[in-house]
């Protein structure tokens, strides 16, 4: 089997706004839906919950079986037992959070390996935020600017993915200066809230209420719902 599709998500994950690309994720592909919240393994037991919850009725929006799978950290990662509740999914999504906590706890890991190997057997997977950023090779270091950048888990090499981009530069105004030097044939991509870029890994379909942009130094090229973003292969 071809890999399923990829998408990669500015915000709004779980949420009514995106429930309709969830669906479309979900088209033709088991009715199992793998809800991976690692990426707020930091948090307290609330926040872990919270997102728990938030995605359990986003299932029940659209009728499929919810399989949250309750990691915090490398070790909960590395659990055969917790890899094992992958297998048969039809939409596998690394929700938000902490980017680098995520990538660091899933590289190399029972889970991840589970992961690629049913996206690579047709299942869906979807990253929000943290989890989108992850996907690529690099995740730059937001809450403590002194740190080097992490390595994200690799799936996506040739992109660098800002979400929440409609907000950012109000939040962390410095932020885009972490992605001006990056290697030849490696793509920045900005992704707005509640907006999603489909498809991948080279080709995607831009999805949702605003828009995505391509970043070269200064220059800024956006697409919007319905638009075909292509990206170079390196």
């Amino acid at each position: 089997m071809n890999p399923g599709p990829l998408a990669l998500v500015g915000s709004g994950e779980y949420l009514p706004v995106m429930l309709e690309i969830e669906r479309e994720l979900l088209n033709g592909r088991p009715s199992k839906y793998v809800q991976i919240p690692l990426a707020a393994g930091l948090e307290n037991d609330e926040s872990l919950d919270y997102w728990v919850r938030l995605g359990q009725v986003q299932a029940e929006r659209l009728g499929v079986e919810s399989v949250p799978l309750r990691v915090r950290d490398k070790k909960d990662a590395d659990d055969p037992d917790i890899a094992q509740l992958v297998k048969g999914a039809g939409l596998i999504y690394l929700s938000g959070g902490n980017p680098s906590h995520l990538a660091k706890s899933l590289h190399e890991t029972a889970l991840w390996r589970a992961i690629v190997k049913e996206w690579q057997g047709g299942a869906a997977l979807a990253g929000c935020s943290a989890g989108a950023m992850a996907l690529t090779d690099w995740v730059p270091a937001f809450r403590l600017p002194m740190q080097e950048p992490t390595r994200g888990l690799g799936l996506l090499p040739h992109l660098r993915v800002l979400p929440h981009f409609d907000r950012m530069f109000t939040r962390i105004p410095e932020l885009l200066s972490r992605f001006s030097d990056v290697p030849d044939g490696v793509i920045v991509i900005g992704i707005d809230e509640d907006t999603a870029m489909v498809g991948g890994p080279y080709q995607w379909t831009v999805q949702g209420r605003q828009s995505v942009w391509l970043l070269n130094g200064s220059h800024r090229q956006e697409f919007r719902s319905g638009d075909v973003v292509t990206t170079p292969k390196i």
